[in-house]
């Protein structure tokens, strides 16, 4: 109990906890009546969620899926916000943010399954290391409206938002390590094999 109260280990399991609710599924089943994880790629994140209830109602499709996608990136941006405005150190923020991803990606409310991390990373990040992930923001505009494959555009971002933060932070501050944000990109990257696999077949859906 002693354990548990200290205020690190309070926002580790808020923040594995939070980001674990898994609201793309929740929307889907609540307003389109769909159960989205046994619709489309299973994915609960927001392009599965258009994909899928564009098919019954495509004006309800781009609000669930907006929707989707700003909850799952608040909830990993609002706990990091919290934290700071408590002070924790930034050691301790970063390892927030990196529960948030696993939250969202292996959630406790869907048998650790979950999402792909991208839209929680991104809220994550946003906080964190602002400058890259607005970098890698503007380059998934730019690819998602060219090839319009959410996947590759996703990836493409990824691997741009590293290389910036090399870049632009070759000393992280105040952590020294870039670390974190490696570990975020890996579970990114790992839920996203399945997509990769298929983009090697080309056999990867297109969002239109």
């Amino acid at each position: 109990m002693e354990l548990l109260g200290n205020i690190n280990i309070q926002f580790y399991i808020l923040a594995y906890v939070i980001s674990g609710i898994p609201f793309g599924y929740i929307l889907a089943k609540k307003f389109a009546g769909v159960d989205i994880q046994q619709s489309g790629s299973g994915n609960i994140g927001a392009t599965n969620v258009l994909r899928v209830v564009k098919q019954k109602d495509p004006v309800l499709a781009k609000k669930l899926g907006i929707a989707t996608l700003l909850l799952d990136a608040l909830k990993g941006a609002v706990i990091i916000l919290l934290a700071k405005a408590v002070g924790v150190e930034d050691s301790t923020l970063w390892m927030i943010g990196v529960l948030s991803v696993i939250g969202h990606c292996f959630s406790p409310f869907l048998g650790f399954e979950g999402g792909k991390g991208v839209a929680t990373g991104f809220g994550v990040l946003l906080v964190l290391l602002p400058i890259p992930t607005l970098i890698a923001f503007v380059a998934w505009i730019l690819v998602v409206k060219g090839l319009r494959i959410s996947s590759l555009s996703s990836l493409i971002a990824l691997l741009i938002l590293i290389i910036s933060s090399y870049i632009i932070y070759p000393d992280i501050p105040k952590i020294h390590s870039h670390s974190p944000i490696l570990i975020i990109a890996f579970i990114i990257f790992y839920k996203h094999i399945p997509n990769i696999l298929r983009l090697l077949r080309n056999e990867e859906g297109k969002v239109v």
